[in-house]
C-alpha cells in the first residue's frame, strides 16, 4: 500500500470504499470521501477525476469541516442568485 500523503494518486487507492453526497448530481459534480486504513485519516478526491490526486485529512480536520458546514460557516461561498 502506498504511503498516505497528500497527492497520492487515486488509482493507488481504488480498494477504498468511496462515498459521495446524495446531493451530488449526475454530472459528477461532487467530492468523494473514504476512510483510510490503519487510522490514517480520511481521503478526499474529485469525483470527476477518481484517479487524480487524493487529499488526506485527519479525523479532527474533517470533523471541523463538517460541523462548520452544518453551522453555515461556508454559506457565503455558494453562488448567489442573480436579481432578475
Amino acid at each position: 500500500m502506498p504511503a498516505m500523503v497528500n497527492g497520492t494518486p487515486g488509482g493507488a487507492l481504488t480498494h477504498l470504499a468511496w462515498t459521495k453526497s446524495r446531493r451530488s448530481g449526475p454530472t459528477g459534480n461532487c467530492v468523494e470521501l473514504a476512510r483510510l486504513p490503519q487510522g490514517c485519516g480520511i481521503g478526499v478526491r474529485n469525483s470527476r477525476d477518481p484517479l487524480g490526486p487524493v487529499l488526506i485529512y485527519t479525523d479532527a480536520e474533517i470533523e471541523a469541516l463538517i460541523l462548520g458546514v452544518k453551522d453555515g460557516d461556508f454559506d457565503h461561498l455558494l453562488a448567489q442568485p442573480t436579481a432578475g
